[in-house]
């Protein structure tokens, strides 16, 4: 019983009260970041909430199960266009060639300048160096933690831009699907590379059927898609759920996280099927009532002493850094040609916003012992900031007028 009370007391405090604060504001702060100020705001004040069993038992699973399922939606996201509308002011689509290149660059120049910034600024502040490993393994998850943005956020940015304004939306969430896979992958090979030639031995057989089962996932979409394309609908919904479990459980026998395997086993799910699920009514429900309470808790996590003044300030340069870097990439090397200065500035606001996934990425990133403290608020409070910023931003670069492409 006392277990179901500290659970209702975590609803109210991580769900209840963010809804409410997110209805009162209007929806003019996406809702993913209300739980994790409310968490923050707890470490900073050091409110003694564990007398009310906050973080509570099974908040804690319904939490992680619900960024789970997020993680995994995402990963079937990359199979949808989320914001297409058929709008008559459509910009030109890029070849695939230049959306790639123009989501390398886009990621590629804030992940470069946000490692090397971290290696020579950050990680020789105090209390600053991750304590499991080295330098520039933990400058390179301060980067990719930058660089990344967040896919989830964006496709609600872009449902409420004006018509005129959406096809830049679409075509930002064409670079953010890219950069979302890049994310995943990053974060594995981050994980790899701090293991080192270590992340291989004393491999038992459950590492082997792990891999075995990823193969198969894979082969099994591939095939569906060729050859079984319009399953019972009863048939989908019951590969869902082992898709997700074995894509988790496979990642984490590997000695990666389980959100990574999420994500993949979303990713790699027949096309023709995910497109017969209500992956955004799914990804809702959790964002809004089940996610919330991972949110909270992260922020919770916090070590409310690391959140000083010195951690702010660099939480500040973060953001500025963040900003400037996407951005300029965008505008450096625009995803489709003819694109003018002001919509390229456009799609660059957009991909600045970390929202979601920076949080996420900060989380596995901070368990693993690959992110400090310090680190760690302090890159929370960049996803909070940079999304905050997003709306904002984009209305000031934004063109005034409708400009055709070319």
């Amino acid at each position: 019983m006392a277990d179901i009370i500290h659970l209702v007391a975590d609803t109210a405090l991580f769900v209840i009260l963010p809804w409410v604060l997110w209805r009162i504001l209007g929806k003019t702060i996406p809702i993913v970041v209300i739980p994790i100020l409310v968490g923050i705001s707890i470490a900073v004040w050091h409110i003694p909430v564990g007398a009310a069993g906050i973080p509570s038992t099974y908040g804690n699973t319904i939490g992680w199960v619900a960024v789970l399922v997020l993680a995994f939606t995402a990963g079937l996201e990359m199979w949808q266009h989320p914001g297409e509308d058929g709008s008559p002011h459509t910009l030109p689509a890029p070849s695939l060639g230049r959306l790639l290149a123009g989501a390398a660059v886009a990621l590629g120049g804030p992940l470069l300048i946000g490692t090397t910034l971290a290696y020579l600024v950050f990680l020789p502040l105090p209390g600053w160096q991750a304590p499991h490993a080295t330098p520039w393994v933990a400058a390179a998850s301060i980067g990719l933690c930058v660089a990344v943005s967040a896919l989830p956020v964006l496709i609600g940015v872009v449902r409420e831009l004006d018509s005129t304004q959406r096809p830049l939306g679409q075509l930002a969430l064409k670079l953010a699907v890219v950069d979302d896979a890049a994310l995943w992958i990053g974060l594995a090979a981050l994980q790899f590379a701090e293991k080192g030639s270590s992340a291989l031995h004393g491999w038992s057989g459950l590492e082997f059927v792990a891999l075995a089962s990823l193969i198969v996932l894979a082969l099994a979409g591939s095939w569906a898609s060729r050859h079984f394309r319009h399953p019972p609908l009863w048939l989908i919904w019951a590969a869902v759920p082992a898709y997700l479990a074995v894509g988790a459980w496979a990642s984490e026998q590997l000695g990666l996280h389980e959100l990574i395997g999420a994500y993949f086993a979303g990713a790699i799910m027949p096309p023709s099927w995910v497109r017969r699920l209500p992956v955004e009514r799914v990804g809702a429900f959790s964002l809004v009532w089940l996610a919330p309470l991972f949110f909270g808790h992260s922020g919770l996590h916090i070590n409310g002493d690391a959140l000083t003044w010195p951690s702010v300030v660099a939480s500040l340069a973060l953001v500025a850094i963040s900003i400037v870097a996407k951005v300029a990439s965008v505008y450096v090397f625009p995803p489709a040609p003819g694109l003018s200065k002001r919509q390229a500035l456009a799609i660059g606001a957009l991909l600045q916003c970390k929202g979601l996934m920076e949080i996420v990425a900060a989380t596995i990133l901070h368990g693993q012992g690959m992110l400090s403290d310090f680190a760690f608020a302090s890159l929370m409070v960049l996803a909070v900031l940079s999304t905050l910023l997003t709306g904002p931003l984009f209305q000031l670069v934004a063109p005034r007028q409708p400009q055709p492409a070319g």
